[in-house]
Protein backbone atom coordinates (compact mmCIF):
# COMPACT_ATOMS: atom_id res chain seq x y z
CA UNK A 1 0.00 0.00 0.00
CA UNK A 2 1.00 3.57 -0.39
CA UNK A 3 -0.06 6.63 1.89
CA UNK A 4 0.61 8.66 1.01
CA UNK A 5 2.31 6.74 3.85
CA UNK A 6 4.54 9.02 4.54
CA UNK A 7 3.93 11.00 1.82
CA UNK A 8 3.38 13.88 3.36
CA UNK A 9 3.30 13.26 7.04
CA UNK A 10 3.19 9.52 7.43
CA UNK A 11 3.94 6.44 5.52
CA UNK A 12 1.07 4.25 6.49
CA UNK A 13 3.12 1.08 6.33
CA UNK A 14 5.43 1.96 9.19
CA UNK A 15 5.23 3.75 12.49
CA UNK A 16 7.68 6.46 11.59
CA UNK A 17 11.27 6.69 12.63
CA UNK A 18 11.89 9.93 14.42
CA UNK A 19 13.06 9.69 17.96
CA UNK A 20 14.46 6.19 17.59
CA UNK A 21 17.94 4.80 17.40
CA UNK A 22 18.88 2.43 14.63
CA UNK A 23 21.72 0.09 13.99
CA UNK A 24 22.91 -0.16 10.41
CA UNK A 25 20.49 -2.33 8.46
CA UNK A 26 23.30 -3.45 6.16
CA UNK A 27 26.49 -4.75 7.66
CA UNK A 28 29.37 -2.34 7.27
CA UNK A 29 32.02 -4.41 9.00
CA UNK A 30 33.47 -6.11 5.97
CA UNK A 31 37.21 -5.95 5.56
CA UNK A 32 39.14 -4.77 2.56
CA UNK A 33 37.57 -1.99 0.59
CA UNK A 34 34.67 -1.44 2.97
CA UNK A 35 35.91 1.94 4.24
CA UNK A 36 34.52 3.93 1.28
CA UNK A 37 31.19 2.10 1.67
CA UNK A 38 31.02 2.94 5.37
CA UNK A 39 31.86 6.57 4.66
CA UNK A 40 29.17 6.77 2.00
CA UNK A 41 26.45 5.17 4.14
CA UNK A 42 27.29 7.52 7.03
CA UNK A 43 27.15 10.62 4.85
CA UNK A 44 23.82 12.36 5.67
CA UNK A 45 23.38 13.62 2.10
CA UNK A 46 22.70 10.14 0.69
CA UNK A 47 19.93 9.04 3.11
CA UNK A 48 18.22 12.43 2.90
CA UNK A 49 18.18 12.37 -0.90
CA UNK A 50 17.11 8.72 -0.87
CA UNK A 51 14.20 9.46 1.47
CA UNK A 52 13.04 12.40 -0.62
CA UNK A 53 13.36 10.40 -3.83
CA UNK A 54 11.39 7.42 -2.50
CA UNK A 55 8.61 9.72 -1.25
CA UNK A 56 8.31 11.37 -4.64
CA UNK A 57 8.46 7.99 -6.41
CA UNK A 58 5.55 6.59 -4.40
CA UNK A 59 3.36 9.67 -4.86
CA UNK A 60 4.04 10.00 -8.59
CA UNK A 61 3.54 6.30 -9.36
CA UNK A 62 0.26 6.23 -7.42
CA UNK A 63 -0.98 9.31 -9.22
CA UNK A 64 0.06 7.80 -12.56
CA UNK A 65 -1.92 4.61 -11.95
CA UNK A 66 -4.96 6.24 -10.38
CA UNK A 67 -5.59 9.10 -12.77
CA UNK A 68 -3.93 8.20 -16.04
CA UNK A 69 -6.40 5.77 -17.60
CA UNK A 70 -9.64 5.88 -15.62
CA UNK A 71 -8.39 3.40 -13.06
CA UNK A 72 -11.09 2.27 -10.60
CA UNK A 73 -9.74 -0.96 -9.06
CA UNK A 74 -8.42 0.81 -5.98
CA UNK A 75 -8.74 -2.14 -3.60
CA UNK A 76 -6.90 -4.35 -6.07
CA UNK A 77 -4.13 -1.77 -6.41
CA UNK A 78 -3.68 -1.71 -2.64
CA UNK A 79 -3.68 -5.51 -2.46
CA UNK A 80 -0.96 -5.73 -5.11
CA UNK A 81 1.12 -3.14 -3.28
CA UNK A 82 0.76 -5.06 -0.01
CA UNK A 83 1.79 -8.33 -1.62
CA UNK A 84 4.81 -6.66 -3.23
CA UNK A 85 5.76 -5.10 0.10
CA UNK A 86 5.52 -8.40 2.01
CA UNK A 87 7.54 -10.26 -0.63
CA UNK A 88 10.18 -7.52 -0.68
CA UNK A 89 10.72 -7.34 3.08
CA UNK A 90 10.67 -11.14 3.36
CA UNK A 91 13.46 -11.30 0.78
CA UNK A 92 15.38 -8.65 2.71
CA UNK A 93 14.90 -10.63 5.93
CA UNK A 94 16.08 -13.84 4.26
CA UNK A 95 19.27 -12.14 3.12
CA UNK A 96 19.90 -10.59 6.54
CA UNK A 97 19.41 -6.98 5.44
CA UNK A 98 16.55 -6.34 7.87
CA UNK A 99 14.91 -8.21 10.71
CA UNK A 100 11.39 -8.41 12.09
CA UNK A 101 9.25 -10.82 14.09
CA UNK A 102 7.67 -13.94 12.68
CA UNK A 103 3.89 -14.00 12.38
CA UNK A 104 2.14 -14.58 15.70
CA UNK A 105 -1.63 -15.09 15.96
CA UNK A 106 -1.98 -13.31 19.29
CA UNK A 107 -0.03 -10.27 18.07
CA UNK A 108 -2.05 -10.27 14.84
CA UNK A 109 -5.30 -10.21 16.84
CA UNK A 110 -4.09 -7.23 18.87
CA UNK A 111 -2.95 -5.38 15.76
CA UNK A 112 -5.97 -6.14 13.55
CA UNK A 113 -8.00 -3.00 14.51
CA UNK A 114 -5.03 -0.85 13.49
CA UNK A 115 -4.87 -2.63 10.13
CA UNK A 116 -8.54 -1.84 9.54
CA UNK A 117 -7.85 1.83 10.19
CA UNK A 118 -4.90 1.59 7.83
CA UNK A 119 -7.10 0.23 5.05
CA UNK A 120 -9.46 3.17 5.53
CA UNK A 121 -6.52 5.56 5.46
CA UNK A 122 -4.96 4.14 2.32
CA UNK A 123 -8.21 3.69 0.41
CA UNK A 124 -9.39 7.25 1.06
CA UNK A 125 -5.90 8.44 0.14
CA UNK A 126 -6.09 6.76 -3.28
CA UNK A 127 -9.56 8.19 -3.89
CA UNK A 128 -8.46 11.70 -2.95
CA UNK A 129 -5.34 11.43 -5.12
CA UNK A 130 -7.52 10.21 -7.97
CA UNK A 131 -9.60 13.40 -7.97
CA UNK A 132 -7.06 16.00 -6.80
CA UNK A 133 -3.70 17.14 -8.08
CA UNK A 134 -0.56 16.18 -6.17
CA UNK A 135 0.10 19.74 -4.90
CA UNK A 136 -3.45 20.10 -3.55
CA UNK A 137 -3.33 16.61 -2.04
CA UNK A 138 -0.03 17.38 -0.31
CA UNK A 139 -1.30 20.70 1.05
CA UNK A 140 -4.53 19.25 2.42
CA UNK A 141 -2.64 16.34 3.99
CA UNK A 142 -1.14 18.86 6.43
CA UNK A 143 -4.56 19.13 8.08
CA UNK A 144 -4.03 15.64 9.49
CA UNK A 145 -1.35 17.11 11.76
CA UNK A 146 -3.98 19.35 13.39
CA UNK A 147 -6.33 16.44 14.08
CA UNK A 148 -3.52 14.35 15.54
CA UNK A 149 -2.29 17.21 17.73
CA UNK A 150 -5.73 17.78 19.23
CA UNK A 151 -6.27 14.04 19.55
CA UNK A 152 -3.12 13.87 21.64
CA UNK A 153 -4.42 16.71 23.78
CA UNK A 154 -7.74 14.95 24.38
CA UNK A 155 -6.51 11.38 24.91
CA UNK A 156 -2.82 11.51 25.78
CA UNK A 157 -2.39 14.68 27.80
CA UNK A 158 -0.48 16.49 25.08
CA UNK A 159 -0.19 20.23 24.63
CA UNK A 160 -0.25 22.75 21.79
CA UNK A 161 2.00 25.80 21.94
CA UNK A 162 1.30 29.19 20.44
CA UNK A 163 3.82 28.59 17.67
CA UNK A 164 2.12 25.31 16.80
CA UNK A 165 -1.25 27.07 16.70
CA UNK A 166 0.23 29.60 14.29
CA UNK A 167 1.42 26.78 12.03
CA UNK A 168 -2.08 25.26 12.14
CA UNK A 169 -3.49 28.57 10.97
CA UNK A 170 -1.04 28.58 8.06
CA UNK A 171 -2.04 25.02 7.17
CA UNK A 172 -5.73 25.92 7.05
CA UNK A 173 -4.96 29.09 5.10
CA UNK A 174 -2.89 27.20 2.52
CA UNK A 175 -5.70 24.66 2.09
CA UNK A 176 -8.24 27.42 1.50
CA UNK A 177 -5.95 29.03 -1.09
CA UNK A 178 -5.40 25.67 -2.82
CA UNK A 179 -9.12 24.89 -3.00
CA UNK A 180 -9.95 28.38 -4.25
CA UNK A 181 -7.20 28.22 -6.88
CA UNK A 182 -8.43 24.83 -8.10
CA UNK A 183 -12.04 25.95 -8.42
CA UNK A 184 -11.10 29.22 -10.12
CA UNK A 185 -8.91 27.39 -12.61
CA UNK A 186 -11.73 24.96 -13.39
CA UNK A 187 -14.21 27.77 -13.97
CA UNK A 188 -11.80 29.70 -16.17
CA UNK A 189 -10.72 26.65 -18.19
CA UNK A 190 -14.24 25.36 -18.81
CA UNK A 191 -16.12 28.64 -18.61
CA UNK A 192 -17.24 28.28 -22.21
CA UNK A 193 -19.23 25.19 -21.24
CA UNK A 194 -21.34 25.32 -18.13
CA UNK A 195 -21.74 21.53 -18.18
CA UNK A 196 -17.99 20.86 -18.31
CA UNK A 197 -17.27 23.48 -15.63
CA UNK A 198 -19.91 21.98 -13.36
CA UNK A 199 -18.52 18.47 -13.91
CA UNK A 200 -14.99 19.63 -13.11
CA UNK A 201 -16.09 21.40 -9.92
CA UNK A 202 -18.05 18.31 -8.89
CA UNK A 203 -14.90 16.23 -9.39
CA UNK A 204 -12.94 18.61 -7.17
CA UNK A 205 -15.65 18.55 -4.51
CA UNK A 206 -15.52 14.76 -4.50
CA UNK A 207 -11.76 14.98 -4.02
CA UNK A 208 -12.16 17.38 -1.10
CA UNK A 209 -14.67 15.03 0.54
CA UNK A 210 -12.32 12.05 0.16
CA UNK A 211 -9.50 14.21 1.49
CA UNK A 212 -11.57 15.04 4.57
CA UNK A 213 -12.26 11.34 5.16
CA UNK A 214 -8.57 10.62 4.64
CA UNK A 215 -7.48 13.17 7.24
CA UNK A 216 -9.94 11.70 9.77
CA UNK A 217 -8.87 8.11 9.03
CA UNK A 218 -5.17 9.03 9.12
CA UNK A 219 -5.51 10.71 12.49
CA UNK A 220 -7.51 7.78 13.87
CA UNK A 221 -4.89 5.36 12.52
CA UNK A 222 -1.97 7.20 14.11
CA UNK A 223 -3.70 7.71 17.45
CA UNK A 224 -4.99 4.13 17.49
CA UNK A 225 -1.56 2.80 16.59
CA UNK A 226 -0.06 4.74 19.46
CA UNK A 227 -2.35 2.93 21.87
CA UNK A 228 -1.87 -0.51 20.33
CA UNK A 229 1.89 -0.31 19.93
CA UNK A 230 2.23 -0.44 23.72
CA UNK A 231 0.64 -3.90 23.70
CA UNK A 232 2.98 -5.30 21.06
CA UNK A 233 6.16 -3.20 21.32
CA UNK A 234 6.48 -3.36 17.53
CA UNK A 235 9.41 -1.83 15.67
CA UNK A 236 9.18 -0.29 12.21
CA UNK A 237 9.49 -3.45 10.12
CA UNK A 238 7.29 -5.42 12.52
CA UNK A 239 4.57 -2.85 11.92
CA UNK A 240 5.11 -2.90 8.17
CA UNK A 241 4.91 -6.71 8.06
CA UNK A 242 1.72 -7.02 10.12
CA UNK A 243 0.02 -4.07 8.44
CA UNK A 244 0.45 -5.61 5.01
CA UNK A 245 -0.13 -9.27 5.90
CA UNK A 246 -3.38 -8.49 7.73
CA UNK A 247 -4.56 -6.14 4.99
CA UNK A 248 -4.08 -8.50 2.02
CA UNK A 249 -7.10 -10.80 2.61
CA UNK A 250 -9.41 -7.89 3.42
CA UNK A 251 -8.35 -5.95 0.33
CA UNK A 252 -8.73 -8.96 -1.96
CA UNK A 253 -12.21 -9.76 -0.61
CA UNK A 254 -13.25 -6.11 -0.92
CA UNK A 255 -11.92 -5.97 -4.47
CA UNK A 256 -13.74 -9.09 -5.65
CA UNK A 257 -17.01 -8.13 -3.92
CA UNK A 258 -17.14 -4.38 -4.51
CA UNK A 259 -15.21 -3.74 -7.72
CA UNK A 260 -16.14 -4.47 -11.32
CA UNK A 261 -14.17 -7.44 -12.67
CA UNK A 262 -15.88 -7.63 -16.05
CA UNK A 263 -13.61 -7.98 -19.09
CA UNK A 264 -14.70 -4.53 -20.27
CA UNK A 265 -13.67 -2.84 -17.03
CA UNK A 266 -10.41 -4.79 -16.88
CA UNK A 267 -9.53 -3.50 -20.35
CA UNK A 268 -10.47 0.00 -19.21
CA UNK A 269 -8.17 -0.21 -16.20
CA UNK A 270 -5.39 -1.99 -18.09
CA UNK A 271 -5.43 -0.78 -21.71
CA UNK A 272 -3.35 -3.15 -23.86
CA UNK A 273 -0.94 -0.43 -24.95
CA UNK A 274 -0.26 0.79 -21.40
CA UNK A 275 -0.80 -2.46 -19.48
CA UNK A 276 2.84 -3.24 -18.80
CA UNK A 277 3.58 0.31 -17.68
CA UNK A 278 0.62 0.33 -15.28
CA UNK A 279 1.59 -3.02 -13.75
CA UNK A 280 5.19 -1.84 -13.39
CA UNK A 281 4.01 1.37 -11.70
CA UNK A 282 1.90 -0.67 -9.26
CA UNK A 283 4.92 -2.79 -8.35
CA UNK A 284 7.12 0.28 -8.00
CA UNK A 285 4.64 1.97 -5.68
CA UNK A 286 4.69 -1.12 -3.45
CA UNK A 287 8.48 -1.21 -3.40
CA UNK A 288 8.66 2.51 -2.68
CA UNK A 289 6.98 1.98 0.70
CA UNK A 290 9.84 -0.36 1.61
CA UNK A 291 12.34 2.25 0.37
CA UNK A 292 10.70 4.93 2.49
CA UNK A 293 10.83 2.83 5.64
CA UNK A 294 14.45 1.87 5.05
CA UNK A 295 15.61 5.38 4.13
CA UNK A 296 13.72 6.80 7.13
CA UNK A 297 15.69 4.52 9.45
CA UNK A 298 18.89 5.32 7.57
CA UNK A 299 18.23 9.05 7.80
CA UNK A 300 17.66 9.00 11.56
CA UNK A 301 20.67 6.76 12.17
CA UNK A 302 23.20 9.03 10.44
CA UNK A 303 21.63 12.39 11.36
CA UNK A 304 19.13 12.92 14.18
CA UNK A 305 15.41 12.84 14.80
CA UNK A 306 15.33 16.65 14.58
CA UNK A 307 17.02 16.63 11.19
CA UNK A 308 14.65 13.89 10.06
CA UNK A 309 11.63 15.93 11.15
CA UNK A 310 12.91 18.94 9.25
CA UNK A 311 13.56 16.81 6.17
CA UNK A 312 9.97 15.58 6.38
CA UNK A 313 8.72 19.17 6.36
CA UNK A 314 11.04 20.24 3.55
CA UNK A 315 10.14 17.16 1.54
CA UNK A 316 6.62 18.45 0.97
CA UNK A 317 7.95 21.03 -1.48
CA UNK A 318 9.53 18.60 -3.98
CA UNK A 319 6.50 16.29 -3.69
CA UNK A 320 4.16 19.17 -4.53
CA UNK A 321 6.43 20.34 -7.33
CA UNK A 322 6.50 16.82 -8.77
CA UNK A 323 2.80 17.23 -9.51
CA UNK A 324 3.56 20.36 -11.52
CA UNK A 325 6.41 18.67 -13.39
CA UNK A 326 4.98 15.22 -14.18
CA UNK A 327 1.27 15.98 -14.42
CA UNK A 328 -0.98 18.74 -15.71
CA UNK A 329 -1.53 20.41 -12.35
CA UNK A 330 -2.39 24.09 -12.96
CA UNK A 331 0.51 26.48 -12.44
CA UNK A 332 -1.02 29.76 -11.28
CA UNK A 333 -0.06 32.42 -8.76
CA UNK A 334 -2.65 31.18 -6.21
CA UNK A 335 -1.61 27.52 -6.60
CA UNK A 336 2.08 28.34 -6.21
CA UNK A 337 1.24 30.58 -3.25
CA UNK A 338 -0.67 27.73 -1.61
CA UNK A 339 2.35 25.44 -2.01
CA UNK A 340 4.57 28.12 -0.50
CA UNK A 341 2.30 28.75 2.50
CA UNK A 342 1.89 25.01 3.08
CA UNK A 343 5.65 24.57 2.92
CA UNK A 344 6.21 27.35 5.46
CA UNK A 345 3.53 25.89 7.75
CA UNK A 346 5.40 22.58 7.84
CA UNK A 347 8.64 24.33 8.72
CA UNK A 348 6.96 26.38 11.48
CA UNK A 349 5.31 23.28 12.93
CA UNK A 350 8.59 21.34 12.95
CA UNK A 351 10.38 24.21 14.67
CA UNK A 352 7.54 24.44 17.19
CA UNK A 353 7.87 20.75 18.07
CA UNK A 354 11.66 20.99 18.27
CA UNK A 355 11.37 23.98 20.58
CA UNK A 356 8.72 22.25 22.68
CA UNK A 357 10.88 19.12 23.01
CA UNK A 358 13.92 21.15 24.00
CA UNK A 359 12.07 23.11 26.66
CA UNK A 360 8.69 21.61 27.67
CA UNK A 361 6.05 24.18 28.45
CA UNK A 362 2.41 24.17 29.36
CA UNK A 363 0.10 24.14 26.39
CA UNK A 364 -2.24 26.88 25.25
CA UNK A 365 -5.22 24.52 25.43
CA UNK A 366 -7.02 24.05 28.77
CA UNK A 367 -5.71 20.59 29.59
CA UNK A 368 -3.37 18.98 32.06
CA UNK A 369 -0.17 17.48 30.75
CA UNK A 370 0.19 13.93 32.05
CA UNK A 371 3.66 12.40 32.53
CA UNK A 372 4.46 9.85 29.84
CA UNK A 373 6.54 6.69 29.90
CA UNK A 374 9.68 6.40 27.82
CA UNK A 375 7.98 4.03 25.36
CA UNK A 376 5.01 6.39 24.96
CA UNK A 377 7.31 9.34 24.37
CA UNK A 378 9.24 7.35 21.76
CA UNK A 379 6.00 6.48 19.97
CA UNK A 380 4.88 10.08 20.12
CA UNK A 381 8.15 11.33 18.69
CA UNK A 382 7.80 8.91 15.79
CA UNK A 383 4.49 10.52 14.82
CA UNK A 384 5.81 14.06 14.70
CA UNK A 385 7.30 13.53 11.27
Amino acid sequence: MADGKKTDDYDSRDTGSAGKSYEPLISTTRSGGSAPIVAATNNPVFPILSYCGSSILMTVTNKYVLSGFGFNLNFFLLAVQSVVCVVAIQMCKSTGIITYRDFNTDEARKWFPVSLLLIGTIYTSTKALQFLSIPVYTIFKNLTIILIAYGEVLWFGGSVTGMALFSFGLMVFSSVIAAWADIQHALQSYGHSETEASAKVSTLNAGYMWMMFNCICSAAYVLGMRKRIKLTNFKDFDTMFYNNVLSIPILLIASFLLEDWSSTNINTNFPPLQRNRIILAMIFSGLSSVFISYTSAWCVRVTSSTTYSMVGALNKLPIALSGLVFFDAPITIPSVSAIGVGFVSGIVYTLAKVKQSAKPKGGILPTTTVPMSASSQSARDSFKS
